[in-house]
């Protein structure tokens, strides 16, 4: 029987099973048919999202996730020389170079890479870890190996084809990389090395990553805060310029984009060079001498001139559209309760535009540490980033391991900076607007 409600209305006569079940309208049962319209919903919701999920997938987490592989694969030892990493395997350096065993699995395993044309690979490999390898594998060619007298001791003839096969070291380096899976990317990215008798630091000479990784930080951090000093004015004035005027000069910030940045590089390396632009000025104005032109190029000083020329517009957008949003009534108020122009500037203007400065310090900051174009054509030996490192190793040692090493430990560090910026301002402060 259909029931009378509270304010007198009849109320549809209720669907239950003969158990006492709600029942929907097409019979099924009511929590049956909620959880299934909640699923076909989350479905849709899935498929809305589905091009761009696969789109992230594909563009960003499977390079990252392909770069950490890289970093720790080794799997050329242990696929070219099969049997000799097995003979190796009871072998102590200390007891100096290998037995008879150990040369007969060489030659087997050598004789299939160098029919197969992958032992120079394999040599180019060893290289990084053990100056000469590659040298060595080459002369271990299959028309020599051709020549050898399988009836007599192998050992001899190797060292006849070339004086270091009778020595530990190369055996020693092959034995250390045998594993499919090293550290010793990341080892070399520390400036340190892994060697027979364990972890070691490379020699000073050669000490050049970690210096690198400093520099990095030191100079994004120059070129964020240089950024922010001469774009927080820009910013303010774009929000408190009528609209006609600001829009006018919103394009004057917006025009570098509309330019290369190879262009843009390559116009302060004619202005900052010691026969450049601005030192012409500066002698013509009489500053300085003709004999004491300004060094700006191919140092650190020409790389933050640069850099921050070309980041300076993402600092300038998230502050101004932060800024809009403060309403100028808000300093008005605070004059007129006696505050100066600084302390109402400072008290009630400044913190309402911090959002803006994280926002702009963030995109200022992850796009410098990553960028390695400018610093290459203005930033000489000193003012070069660990990216340029990284893409020498992509594009020209062809050291993919080590490079992927580099980046995974950059992209870490970013990650922890990030992870600190959190802790100490908070990310929940961050706004565009």
């Amino acid at each position: 029987m259909a029931e009378a409600t509270a304010n007198g209305d009849i109320a549809p006569e209720e669907h239950r099973s003969a158990s006492g079940q709600l029942l929907a309208a097409d019979g099924t049962p009511l929590k049956k048919s909620i959880r299934r319209s909640e699923a076909r919903a989350r479905l849709r919701a899935f498929l809305l999202v589905a091009p761009l999920l696969i789109f992230v997938l594909l563009s960003f987490i499977a390079p990252i996730a392909d770069m950490l592989f890289r970093s720790v694969q080794n799997e050329i030892v242990a696929d070219t020389l099969p049997k000799t990493v097995e003979a190796l395997d009871d072998w102590d350096p200390e007891t100096g170079a290998p037995g008879e065993p150990v040369y007969r699995a060489f030659y087997d395993d050598m004789l299939v890479a160098t029919d197969l044309k992958i032992h120079t690979r394999l040599g180019s490999r060893l290289n990084y870890e053990e100056s000469g390898m590659s040298s060595l594998f080459r002369k271990t060619n299959e028309r020599r190996l051709g020549r050898f007298d399988l009836d007599q001791p192998l050992k001899p003839q190797f060292v006849d084809l070339d004086e270091d096969w009778g020595e530990v070291e190369p055996w020693a380096v092959i034995k250390t990389f045998a594993p499919r899976y090293t550290w010793g990317y990341f080892l070399q990215a520390a400036d340190m090395r892994l060697t027979p008798g364990g972890v070691e630091m490379a020699p000073e000479f050669e000490q050049i990553y970690l210096k690198l990784f400093w520099r990095t930080i030191l100079l994004s951090c120059t070129i964020t805060l240089s950024c922010l000093l001469l774009g927080y004015p820009v910013a303010w004035l774009l929000a408190n310029l009528p609209a006609r005027s600001a829009n006018l000069l919103m394009i004057l910030v917006l025009l570098p984009f509309w330019t290369s940045l190879l262009v843009r590089t390559s116009a302060w390396k004619v202005l900052l060079q010691e026969q450049g632009v601005i030192n012409d000025i500066l002698v013509g104005i009489g500053l300085i001498s003709d004999s004491s032109r300004l060094v700006m190029i191919n140092n650190q000083t020409g790389t933050i001139i640069a850099m921050t020329h070309i980041l300076l517009p993402f600092m300038v957008l998230p502050l101004y559209s932060v800024m809009k949003t403060i309403p100028p009534s808000y300093l008005r108020a605070a004059k007129s309760l006696g505050a100066t122009d600084w302390t109402a500037f400072w008290r009630v203007y400044f913190p309402q535009s911090v959002p803006g400065i994280g926002a702009g310090a963030i995109l200022v900051f992850i796009l410098a540490i990553g960028y390695y174009i400018t610093p290459e054509l203005v930033g000489g030996t000193d003012g070069t980033f660990i990216s340029n490192r990284i893409a020498f190793h992509i594009s020209t040692s062809l050291n993919w391991g080590l490079a992927a090493a580099l980046g995974s430990l950059l992209l870490i560090l970013v990650m922890g900076l990030y992870w600190l910026y959190d802790k100490i301002v908070g990310i929940d402060n961050v706004k565009l607007g």
